[in-house]
């Protein structure tokens, strides 16, 4: 990868792609600082190179990797920035996932009206974006049942993927499913979800999801009664999460619940 990396540079149109490659790949092992860092050069890279709209899908992912790992206020940021420069379809729905991830609710709900009106007959945001984002938003409201309902309509195409936006969608609507199953504590339910990310690392990548699904199965494991199942995924999360930054507050939360397995 840094042999690439450092193929690219001063290369329009390539440079900022494998910088925000870079950045996803530092957040999959929890070097969050450093993935920030690649991020802020992709952003730059892909201004100078005048791709205004790839830059804004920069900040968008940057937003929705940041609340995923439990960081509101860096998430509210990546999404402001990324709103400031486009309104575009994939940009406006990955920071509006972002922010109701952050626990937003009145600017997300009219950032998704604003999409439903303006793509009314687009396939991702009608049956991916829109459903995961309403279903986080029951999540936020501690209504998982409603959340569980709102996904439903993603079923037939949450494996669907379309790479040219501003972060793959794919197995999205799934994650949010086995969040809400372990919010109704649904533990075989909830692995089942988690597991199908696993078992489609072609769709995911390294994406947020990938390395996030694990600790999502230690957890159903651990809400299913299942000690051992569950202490081996921890392990294996923590065990990739190994060089992270000691600060995220999700690998805290991951810690603390493995202690209380031994």
């Amino acid at each position: 990868m840094a042999e690439q990396v450092a193929w690219s540079v001063g290369k329009r149109g390539f440079e900022n792609l494998l910088l925000s490659s870079e950045a996803d790949t530092a957040a999959y092992f929890g070097r969050v600082g450093r993935a920030r860092e690649l991020s802020r050069q992709a952003v730059a890279s892909a201004e100078r190179a005048e791709e205004k709209e790839t830059a804004a899908g920069y900040d968008a992912e940057a937003a929705l990797r940041e609340a995923m790992f439990g960081n509101p206020v860096q998430a509210r940021q990546h999404a402001t920035a990324a709103l400031g420069h486009s309104t575009g379809r994939d940009v406006q729905a990955g920071a509006t996932m972002a922010l109701a991830l952050a626990g937003e609710r009145t600017k997300v709900e009219a950032l998704s009206d604003d999409l439903v009106k303006r793509f009314p007959q687009a396939t991702l945001v009608q049956f991916n974006y829109l459903p995961t984002i309403r279903a986080q938003l029951a999540l936020n409201r501690n209504d998982a049942a409603r959340a569980i309902a709102a996904l439903e309509a993603a079923t037939p195409y949450e494996l669907g993927a379309d790479f040219t936006g501003a972060f793959p969608p794919a197995m999205y609507p799934v994650y949010v499913r086995g969040q809400a199953y372990v919010a109704m504590h649904q533990g075989n339910e909830a692995a089942a979800e988690f597991q199908r990310i696993l078992d489609h690392p072609g769709l995911v990548f390294n994406e947020p999801i990938a390395v996030l699904a694990r600790l999502g199965l230690a957890r159903a494991y651990a809400l299913s009664g299942d000690s051992a199942k569950a202490r081996s995924e921890y392990q294996d999360f923590l065990t990739l999460w190994k060089d992270a930054d000691p600060d995220i507050p999700l690998l805290k939360h991951a810690k603390a619940e493995y202690a209380r397995l031994q």
